[in-house]
């Protein structure tokens, strides 16, 4: 059963989409780039205004070149308290390198997520990197949100190769870029553990505007209703802090 990421920018945004059900709560600013990063100190604050039973992810920004400055930024993503640090991977970005100085990182309690951005190529050999680096999951996202969204640029076939891959792997895997409702039952279809959403959570479908409550209850409904029909037991994400959260679905 696929779990739902909703990505946000403040405190206010992560109380809204975790009582709307969210099960994962993901810090991000998308005014400065697919895998923007907020403020740590915005960080610290959504984690500490939300129960301690509901997981929070954070980006420490867009795939680079600058190895150190990516460890830096992870070590300090993790020192906010929150449960999972989200490292963008590109294949033009030393990807094999970063991987490997973020498999000597002492991030406390915290895991380690790769994020692959799809429309710069998916390198299905950096999947084993990702294991022996000993990252959690690895997620599909989309760079350049103007080309649409993540199943408009990436086959279904070439999808499936890469949730096989990340499972054989013994990670889990999730799915994101531009995604709205209507794209839930293919992509559910594929069972990947999570579905991360923006823009298809805000009005008008704009990833800078506000979130909207309409929005967002339809995406959580769409997953419940897909996940009730897969008829699966529900996969644990990560150990521990990652246990799904208990919360009312949305009628």
């Amino acid at each position: 059963m696929a779990r739902m990421l909703a990505s946000v920018t403040d405190e206010r945004e992560a109380r809204l989409v975790t009582t709307l059900g969210a099960d994962i709560v993901d810090a991000k600013d998308p005014g400065v780039g697919a895998l923007g990063a907020l403020p740590f100190a915005r960080v610290a604050a959504i984690r500490a205004a939300l129960p301690a039973d509901v997981p929070v992810s954070a980006t420490v920004g867009d795939p680079t070149d600058d190895i150190e400055a990516i460890a830096a930024a992870a070590v300090s993503m993790a020192d906010t308290g929150i449960e999972i640090v989200k490292v963008g991977l590109s294949i033009d970005c030393e990807a094999e390198r970063t991987l490997a100085r973020l498999g000597t990182l002492d991030l406390g309690g915290a895991q380690l997520v790769g994020v692959l951005l799809a429309d710069r190529g998916i390198d299905l050999g950096l999947v084993t990197h990702a294991r022996d680096a000993g990252l959690s999951g690895l997620m599909l996202d989309t760079a350049d949100k103007s080309r649409g969204a993540l199943p408009d640029i990436v086959s279904a076939e070439e999808l499936v190769r890469f949730i096989a891959a990340v499972r054989k792997a013994g990670l889990f895997v999730g799915l994101a870029g531009s995604l709205r409702v209507r794209h839930v039952p293919q992509l559910l279809a594929l069972q990947p553990d999570v579905l991360g959403f923006r823009g298809g959570l805000c009005r008008e479908g704009e990833r800078k505007g506000e979130l909207d409550a309409g929005a967002i209850e339809a995406v959580r409904l769409a997953i419940k209703v897909c996940n009730a029909a897969s008829g699966e037991a529900c996969r644990p994400l990560l150990p521990g802090a990652m246990a799904p959260h208990q919360t009312e679905d949305v009628a």
